[in-house]
């Protein structure tokens, strides 16, 4: 390897280790001495305090207003190198949970899956979006989004910390409350500091917003439901599905297409209002009928199904007035974006695409039930949305805004890597999962075929990150 790289491959290497051994050590020490913190505090704090006064000193550095002098573009570097390595932890963690597959070792499978779920999910989409969202529709910038960027970052490494060790638990869900209280003070700037007029991108922006808060009921639902009915009832896991669903289908879904349109209008390219207006209403209600499928795999009615097929015919009146929308403005804005960004623009939309054509198929009742009791079809569609559609869309933003500089090597071997890692672990998902539905059998050396693909996730990540850290460096950004 050229040494010219190594400095970045060991910036990010020792940042990742250092947050994760200091993070480590610290909720160990919390988990160990909390009794006798409730007891004893004042015996407690003398033989601590350096490792009080490094918290302290570090949620200080957070919230002091004076941290927060750079300028807007070097504040928008920071926060995407903050969110690829979310990203690539995620991705680790992920790695590690089809490790284990292939080399049992003794962890807590379903605590880890928490922490990868929570990090991709809050840490990598979330922020990210935050971050083009604050781009694009806030001109006039305060320093509460600086603070509340690093704030949410906070709670998404408690998060990232905990739920390894203890999964649900008060620690976990303290930061996993800190955040959502994040996403509500986030709701409240953005929907007072928005400007422009009621353009299409600036309804899918409140539409998105308004989303994220009908998502937060379902986390606000599971102490109850655990109280009366425990965390195997119908009304827990319906909980946990109505947050996911508002999350991917509503909020992220349409924050992204909210980014999308107004990069549209950017370019000078208008879509057609009424089309739009046909677009729009079709895609709201469509995402909110559709949350019927999920509640009929826990309290299952005949009447759920016919729910969820009418949101799928307004799902699919949705994509049609998607492409009547796009078909005029298309071979401009093919011209006007970089070869780069059409790969991945390309990538996300031919996802979105396959995303609407699975769903459809849960107009066959057998399908619709199926689709939640093969494991595989869940994690290929959760990726396949996940990776596929809101990644593919967040690299082609990047890249558009030269975030992300297209001409690296560096950055088009991770973008390949990613792809490899994408379309080859949801070939396999999805060909297994159709095997067990069969009754054929597995594909030989299965998990070991995840594991290594996997890995080029991880890799294309991590190749990434380290070409924006360059791009930052070389131009005396960092």
């Amino acid at each position: 390897m050229a040494p010219k790289h190594r400095g970045e491959i060991c910036f990010l290497g020792f940042g990742i280790c250092d947050l994760l051994i200091w993070d480590l050590f610290f909720v160990i020490w919390i988990k160990t001495r909390l009794p006798r913190i409730k007891t004893d505090f004042k015996e407690l704090a003398p033989k601590h305090r350096g490792g009080i006064c490094f918290v302290i000193g570090i949620i200080s550095l957070f919230l002091n207003p004076e941290s927060f002098q750079s300028s807007s573009r070097i504040m928008q570097k920071s926060w995407l190198l903050t969110c690829l390595i979310n990203f690539l932890i995620a991705a680790l963690m992920g790695l590690f949970l089809r490790f284990v597959f292939v080399f049992p070792v003794g962890i807590n499978f379903r605590y880890l899956t928490h922490a990868h779920s929570h990090v991709a999910m809050l840490g990598w989409v979330y922020l990210m979006l935050f971050s083009f969202i604050v781009h694009y529709f806030i001109p006039k910038r305060s320093k509460s989004y600086s603070r509340l960027f690093w704030i949410t970052q906070i709670a998404v490494m408690g998060m990232m910390l905990s739920f390894p060790f203890q999964g649900y638990a008060p620690v976990s869900i303290s930061f996993s409350t800190l955040h959502i209280f994040c996403s509500y003070y986030f709701f409240r700037l953005v929907w007072r500091d928005q400007a422009g007029n009621n353009l299409p991108e600036r309804s899918l922006l409140k539409a998105s917003l308004l989303f994220m808060l009908l998502s937060t009921l379902g986390i606000w639902c599971l102490g109850p439901a655990v109280a009366t009915m425990g965390n195997q009832s119908a009304f827990f896991n319906i909980a946990i599905q109505f947050f996911l669903h508002f999350q991917f289908n509503g909020w992220f879904l349409f924050a992204v297409l909210s980014v999308f349109f107004k990069m549209l209008s950017s370019l000078g390219l208008k879509v057609d209002p009424k089309k739009f207006k046909w677009f729009f209403r079709s895609l709201i209600f469509a995402t909110i009928l559709t949350m019927a499928l999920p509640v009929s795999w826990y309290a299952f009615h005949p009447v759920l199904l016919w729910i969820n097929g009418l949101g799928i015919i307004f799902q699919l009146a949705a994509a049609v007035f998607f492409i009547l929308q796009l078909n005029p403005i298309w071979p401009f804005f093919w011209q006007k974006i970089s070869g780069l960004a059409k790969l991945m623009f390309g990538f996300a939309l031919i996802c979105f695409a396959l995303k609407i054509s699975m769903q459809t198929t849960s107009l066959v009742p057998e399908i619709a039930q199926l689709s939640a009791q093969i494991r595989n079809f869940v994690i290929g569609f959760i990726h396949l949305l996940m990776l596929g559609v809101i990644s593919g869309f967040l690299f082609a933003f990047l890249l558009q805004n030269r975030f992300l500089n297209a001409e690296s090597k560096l950055l088009k071997w991770g973008i390949a890597c990613f792809l490899i890692g994408f379309l080859s672990t949801e070939l396999l998902l999805f060909i297994q999962g159709g095997l067990f539905y069969f009754g054929i059998g597995s594909i030989p050396h299965y998990y070991l075929g995840l594991f290594v693909f996997s890995a080029f996730l991880a890799v294309g990540i991590l190749l990434i990150a380290i070409s924006v850290f360059r791009n930052v460096k070389a131009k005396g950004e960092w």
